[in-house]
């Protein structure tokens, strides 16, 4: 290393050895566990040391002029048969400020995202949230008072009762859009992760550049047993709250969501 990469590296704490090269952004409850489990099965990618490693959601990362992109780093190990790094960190998608703090950081990455029925993902956040403890509402109640709090202009984001918002996926494929070419960012529906990864993981490895992935089985990670149903009120609150969701996202990539509508 020249003694210019030296001082830049220790400048803004960047290891110029190696860089991140692709991220699963999103979304949580989509499929990013299953997608991050085939992900380090291909010897060609290095994966983080653990999933969800919260480097660019984080601020007390970023409360300096410089972020000190080592403390990233150190969530890897790459070796000389790797050809890509990557990690999966789904609250990327949705945090407001990681965007442009990963473009910053390299404006090359490759970002992917798993995007999964709202409906059906609002309720399996839910569920989380009520399996970790940090839930004590009942599912009806939690949504109906983060709905009365999107008209409220000094709401700030919130990592755990985003049930509803985290669905609302135009705003943010948009945001990504401001930041990164249309070329850098591979969307994927859970329905085909989860019907046909072989297939899934094919358009994976010609969007990273990497050999075809060796067929894989399905797998389910973090599959958890409900300990409620959705009712049919909270089914036709949730339908009628993202139909228009849908509809412009059915617009925005050209997809066909019949199978999301009520």
């Amino acid at each position: 290393m020249s003694l210019f990469e030296k001082t830049i590296k220790v400048i803004l704490g960047k290891d110029l050895d190696f860089q991140v090269g692709f991220i699963v952004c999103g979304t949580q409850k989509g499929g990013t566990s299953a997608l991050d489990h085939y992900l380090r099965l291909h010897p060609e990618i290095c994966m983080a040391n653990k999933k969800e490693v919260h480097f660019f959601d984080r601020d007390t990362h970023f409360n300096r002029d410089e972020p000190d992109y080592s403390r990233y780093h150190v969530n890897f190990d790459p070796k000389e048969f790797h050809t890509i790094i990557g990690e999966a960190t789904p609250i990327y998608m949705y945090w407001d400020q990681a965007m442009e703090r990963i473009h910053s950081y390299n404006p090359d990455v490759k970002l992917i995202a798993v995007l999964r029925n709202p409906v059906k993902r609002a309720f399996s956040h839910w569920n989380m949230e009520r399996d970790r403890n940090r839930e004590s509402r009942a599912f009806w109640d939690a949504i109906l008072e983060e709905q009365t709090q999107f008209n409220n202009p000094d709401r700030e984001q919130h990592r755990t009762f985003s049930y509803l918002e985290r669905g609302l996926y135009v705003k943010q494929i948009k945001q990504i859009h401001a930041y990164f070419h249309k070329s850098q960012f591979l969307l994927i529906r859970n329905e085909s992760l989860r019907n046909d990864p072989n297939t899934t993981l094919v358009e994976v490895a010609e969007f990273l550049s990497i050999h075809p992935f060796k067929p894989v089985e399905h797998t389910d990670v973090h599959s958890r047993s409900y300990t409620s149903e959705l009712r049919q009120e909270e089914l036709n609150f949730l339908n009628s709250f993202y139909s228009d969701e849908i509809q412009d996202l059915e617009d925005l990539l050209g997809w066909d969501l019949t199978d999301w509508k009520a």
